[in-house]
């Protein structure tokens, strides 16, 4: 199997490699920014009767060992929305992952869907920013900041779930998740396998990377 190829970019002067998996690497702090993952939504979904495959809850808990053991990273920041609802068996799943990175800080900018009760993210070892969280040049929130000027710094956020809509000949239509890189914000696409996508307009000044299977491709 070939190996899979990263998107280098610079953004507010910072180096960050872009994964198909969906997720950043930050280089100059060595962290690894994922948004969205909504574990524990599958089976969330199947308790409520919809047959939801567990395959999709277990993809993305492979696909984050796969990207803490390529990147080595000494933080994982997760930007909201790691758990999507109540308590299900995928927690203690989670929580047997973090166990196998000793290692490595673990820490959750909590968003809208992070909802379980704080002794269950202390358990895990979890360290949560209730309020976002400033790395200069950074700050790492969960939804979008409204009527940011990038005073600040510059936003990287989750919670929208980008994508973008490309058009074939004739009738062909295609949605992609996609990286979004605006003047003053970055926006990152959801990390969890089910999660669906928002389009969003492209403007001129903007940076937009669609992922297209295991590649990422810049579009403008």
């Amino acid at each position: 199997m070939s190996e899979i190829k990263k998107y280098p970019v610079q953004v507010a002067e910072q180096h960050l490699y872009l994964h198909p998996f969906r997720c950043i690497y930050w280089q100059e702090h060595e962290a690894l920014l994922i948004a969205d993952l909504h574990l524990g939504k599958a089976r969330h979904f199947r308790r409520s009767g919809i047959a939801v495959p567990l395959a999709v809850a277990d993809a993305n808990l492979d696909k984050l060992i796969s990207v803490i053991w390529d990147f080595q990273p000494k933080r994982v920041l997760f930007l909201g929305d790691l758990f999507h609802s109540e308590f299900n068996r995928q927690w203690m799943e989670f929580c047997e992952l973090l166990d196998q990175f000793s290692g490595v800080s673990f820490e959750l900018i909590a968003g809208n869907h992070d909802i379980l009760d704080p002794s269950f993210y202390e358990q895990a070892g979890l360290k949560v920013h209730l309020n976002g969280l400033q790395l200069k040049p950074f700050l790492l929130t969960h939804h979008p900041l409204e009527d940011f000027s990038g005073d600040e710094g510059y936003n990287l956020a989750g919670h929208i779930h980008p994508g973008v809509r490309l058009h074939g000949n004739g009738r062909q239509r295609l949605k992609l998740p996609c990286f979004f890189f605006g003047r003053h914000q970055g926006l990152l696409p959801a990390f969890g396998e089910f999660t669906g996508l928002a389009t969003l307009p492209v403007g001129p000044d903007d940076a937009v990377f669609v992922i297209v299977e295991d590649e990422v491709v810049r579009m403008s």
